[in-house]
Parts: structure tokens; C-alpha cells; sequence
């Protein structure tokens, strides 16, 4: 989602009114030991925000998310895929992402050791940076309305991992894509779900959405799973909840593993 930068000219229009500009002025040139204490200041300032930039930019976006339009799934499929490596092993070497800002995930799992991975982005991707443009032109991006049935043949990928993008749809929509993600996968389907009562998407972001995320309880997603035969990976989901608990990983979203259909 595109933010919209502060316009400096705005904010520094009337220079000429600021209070105390005069006063800072003639304190500078009487006073040279302020001068070079505020470049000091500035070098330090400059110093720790290169930084916590270079270092910390995962952080950034996080913080930035939970602000913004609550705790991301997307951002905590990055955070899990050490756990599902584990959990999974080999089933891990042909994936295929789901959900907004897909390029970050595919680019990070296209990092790891025999690893491929592809994604839909079910939303415009008009702010996309050049490497997410990049992933689009070579075709392992795709943008897609996940409503319809995927443009893959069945069994094309070994998983699909899924985030913030069924909180979006209605049960009359979910009926039509949670199947599809199950058809083109061979070893199962991950979903990231935020939690019943997270914070809800701004008005802001409904231009992108189109509608309000709808977080739902464990036992509301475990009911529907039964009522439209969609059977759970037992197998998986202890072996994740047995390597979550070695790395001392708490997911911030809720995660369920289903079978593929055959």
C-alpha cells in the first residue's frame, strides 16, 4: 500500500514566521561552539539512522504494519519459514506464495538452498519497487484475482503458503479458492490467518481490498474446514509445533495445515 510522503515545501511555506528563527540565528553566529555542537548532533543522528536502516529495515516494516493496518501475516510467513523448512523438509523446494506483498516472501524463499518459488499477488501492485517488477517481468510473480481459479495445472507445487488474503473473502468466495490452493499443490497448504479481534484494515486501505479484513476464531476456520472437506495435515502441524517450540517461535497469526486434494 502507497504512503503518501510529507511535501517539505508544505510544511516550510511560511519560513518566514517561524518562531525563534531570528533568535537561533544571531545565538549561531555569536556563539561557534553551537555551531559545531549541532553538527555533532546531526553526524550521530545521521550515523544511527544509516544504521537502524541497513539492520533493521525488517523491523521498520513491522512496527509499520501493526500501525498501519495491524499485525501482517505476509511479514510473518518470513518470520516462520526457518520453523516450516523443519516441519516440511523436503516439500519445500517447489513453493508457491499467496497474498499481498508476495515479492518479499518469494525473493527471501529464493535465497534458500534448493528452493523455487513463485507467487500471486491478488491486489495492484502499482507501488511495486524494481525488484518486485523484476519478479513480474521474468513471470514468477503474477498478479491475480484469487476469487477465479488459479492459471496453474493441478499439482505444480510441492506447497502453498497462503497470508492475508482470506480474511478478505467471504465464505461464498472462500468455497472457490481455498479448493484451488489445494488442487495445485501435491504436499499441502499453509495458512497464515490473523487472530479474532486484530485490529481491522483502516478505511484507507479498502481501495485496495475492497473490503474490511474479517479475522475469524481457530474454531470457526476448523468447522469450515470440516464442512467443506477440506482435511487437516495432523502429521505437519505437530512436527511445526514441535520445531516452534525448539526455535522458541510464537506466531503472531494463526496457522493451519491442510492436504492437497488428489
Amino acid at each position: 500500500m502507497s504512503r503518501r510522503p510529507v511535501n517539505p515545501a508544505r510544511r516550510f511555506a511560511d519560513g518566514g514566521s517561524i518562531p525563534f528563527v531570528g533568535s537561533v540565528q544571531s545565538k549561531t553566529r555569536s556563539s561557534p561552539f553551537l555551531s559545531i555542537g549541532l553538527l555533532v548532533v546531526g553526524a550521530i543522528l545521521l550515523i544511527g539512522y544509516l544504521h537502524y536502516g541497513s539492520g533493521q529495515s525488517t523491523s521498520v516494516k513491522e512496527a509499520l504494519s501493526k500501525v498501519e493496518g495491524g499485525s501482517s501475516c505476509t511479514l510473518e510467513v518470513q518470520r516462520a519459514l526457518p520453523v516450516l523448512k523443519k516441519a516440511y523438509g523436503d516439500s519445500m523446494h517447489k513453493v508457491l506464495h499467496v497474498g499481498p506483498d508476495t515479492c518479499s516472501v518469494v525473493s527471501k524463499l529464493l535465497k534458500e538452498d534448493d528452493t523455487q518459488a513463485w507467487g500471486v499477488e491478488p491486489y495492484d501492485l502499482d507501488d511495486a519497487d524494481a525488484g518486485c517488477k523484476s519478479l513480474v517481468h521474468k513471470g514468477i510473480v503474477r498478479v491475480a484475482d484469487i476469487k477465479f481459479p488459479l492459471p496453474y495445472r493441478a499439482k505444480s507445487f510441492s506447497l502453498v503458503i497462503v497470508s492475508d488474503a482470506l480474511d478478505y473473502l467471504s465464505p461464498r468466495y472462500l468455497n472457490r479458492t481455498l479448493p484451488e490452493l489445494a488442487r495445485v499443490s501435491s504436499d499441502g497448504v499453509i495458512i497464515f490467518s490473523g487472530y479474532l479481534g486484530q485490529q481491522r484494515a483502516k478505511v484507507t486501505e479498502l481501495s485496495k481490498f475492497g473490503r474490511p479484513a474479517k479475522y475469524r476464531s481457530s474454531t470457526w476456520w476448523i468447522r469450515y474446514f470440516v464442512e467443506t472437506k477440506l482435511e487437516e495435515n495432523e502429521a505437519a502441524a505437530n512436527k511445526f509445533e514441535q520445531a516452534s517450540t525448539k526455535r522458541s517461535y510464537k506466531p503472531a497469526c494463526q496457522v493451519f495445515h491442510l492436504r492437497s486434494l488428489h
